[in-house]
């Protein structure tokens, strides 16, 4: 592994993500990211060390692996720095036809990494069918749940058979603008493949409703527009609003452990997305269906 000096490091305290990670700079003044495990998740991470070079390989802009092993600090993967600027934060400042054009990148790249062959044995024994209605289950009865859930609770009961009827293939997990990063030449690059897992492609998606349409909806119409052709099935739509659904109940849950100011926005989102989907009466949610003849889209 490339020689850096840990005291120097600057953390970067971005993310979900229970890794520690570090800005290092090499003996050799390379910038790079530096992610430190428990010893406990060795397996876990040196498979995801595999993944991400499985990633890295189909050429899209990302932060590469250069290293993995265990070191004094843990379970040390060391990849490149992205240099730019998070895409969450650049989008607002953007024109619309940019950041529409950001989007249909996004949607090229994420197409190129579900079009990656999954390895028979990474191939999952079930669906998340079960796990769903499981997390369903408990937001139900959290002291966090919202009075005016109603709706999405028995659309998502009603209709979770429509999940899973995709190929599975290979995520990146959280695929959204806080884990893209505009680089200088104004083009995107990819981060944190930490929660990669092998699945539904479609539930890739569901980050647009929770974290893309509040930070820019022409990019979020953009990646649907790239990944399918400018040609969305009906499936998707009916998919993508069975997930939309439950991401945003169970959210709420998912937020309590990092306090009530996270609970809150997670409570806003989900009240934008009833909004959205009418009451989840119609699977294509409003940013989109709204936005089909602007200028921006028009010139795609």
């Amino acid at each position: 592994m490339e020689r850096f000096d840990l005291a120097s490091a600057v953390p970067v305290n971005k993310g979900w993500s229970g890794d520690k990670k570090y800005r290092v700079r090499t003996e050799t003044g390379e910038i790079r990211l530096l992610r430190i495990s428990d010893p406990s998740q060795y397996e876990a991470k040196r498979k995801e060390y595999e993944i991400v070079r499985k990633f890295a390989a189909l050429g899209f802009p990302m932060s590469q692996p250069l290293d993995f092993g265990l070191c004094r600090e843990g379970v040390c993967m060391l990849l490149t720095w992205l240099e730019g600027e998070e895409l969450s934060q650049a989008l607002p400042g953007l024109p619309e036809a940019e950041q529409y054009r950001l989007g249909r990148e996004a949607g090229a790249i994420l197409r190129s990494i579900h079009s990656l062959p999954v390895d028979p044995e990474d191939l999952p024994s079930g669906t998340k069918r079960e796990k769903k209605l499981r997390q369903l289950a408990r937001y139900e009865q959290s002291r966090v749940r919202i009075a005016e859930d109603g709706d999405a609770v028995r659309f998502v009961k009603d209709n979770l058979h429509l999940i899973w009827r995709e190929r599975p293939v290979y995520q990146h997990g959280d695929f959204h603008p806080g884990n893209l990063i505009r680089q200088p030449d104004g083009s995107i690059g990819v981060i944190d493949f930490n929660r990669w897992e092998v699945g539904d492609p479609y539930e890739e998606f569901c980050r647009l409703q929770s974290f893309g349409r509040e930070v820019s909806v022409p990019y979020c119409v953009g990646q649907i527009d790239a990944y399918f052709g400018d040609a969305a099935p009906e499936a998707f739509w009916q998919t993508l609003a069975v997930y939309a659904a439950h991401t945003s109940l169970f959210s709420i849950l998912w937020a309590e452990s990092f306090g009530p100011a996270e609970v809150e926005g997670m409570i806003r989102r989900c009240r934008l997305a009833l909004d959205d989907f009418d009451g989840f009466r119609t699977p294509v949610p409003r940013w989109y269906r709204e936005n089909l003849h602007k200028p921006w889209r028009i010139g795609r």
